[in-house]
């Protein structure tokens, strides 16, 4: 599947909208009245203090997630020189073709193209075993002296941290032909 990974616009919210809601429903990570879902909702909030970027493929959105910086609204563990990734979410209909993972490897090649972009952080729920096992076959590595409670809620949230090299290559990988 060939995918352009642009930032959003006004026009995508509502599938930005639909495609998070769905995502996380779909997984099973919430039920339909939980109060998360009307944070995932408010897709036009998130691009007015955060990025807002999605997957087209073939002219279509199939995937959406949001960066966002130390000190800012949406940040929630980003620290100085890290960039933060949210709320990944893949169409349900596509999910197991390596969309996610495309969105994932952008959010790594957009960090190298930052000069002041040291590492890629992102915070996941214990029970998204699926995200943790994908984060971690790229290169990110568990952080446990970041890890956090929801407040008010007894949910425990991993934090997976990415550095980067100097030279823009993820510290711990190396480059494959045909990847």
């Amino acid at each position: 599947m060939n995918l352009v990974f642009r930032p959003a616009r006004p026009a995508d919210y509502s599938k930005v909208r639909t495609i998070t809601r769905e995502a996380y429903l779909h997984a099973g990570h919430f039920t339909a009245d939980h109060p998360y879902l009307s944070v995932l909702d408010n897709v036009e909030h998130r691009a007015e203090h955060a990025e807002v970027w999605v997957a087209e493929a073939s002219g279509a959105v199939v995937a959406a997630v949001t960066l966002t910086f130390a000190g800012r609204p949406y940040s929630e563990i980003a620290i100085e020189n890290e960039l933060e990734f949210r709320m990944l979410a893949v169409d349900p209909s596509v999910q197991g073709g390596g969309v996610g993972r495309a969105v994932v490897r952008q959010v790594i090649e957009h960090a190298q193209s930052l000069p002041a972009i040291r590492a890629i952080s992102i915070t996941s729920a214990t029970f998204m075993e699926r995200a943790h096992v994908l984060y971690e076959s790229l290169g990110f590595q568990r952080v446990p002296s970041r890890d956090w409670y929801v407040p008010g809620e007894d949910v425990l949230l991993w934090v997976f941290r990415l550095e980067l090299q100097p030279s823009g290559v993820p510290r711990g990988t190396r480059p494959r032909l045909g990847s």
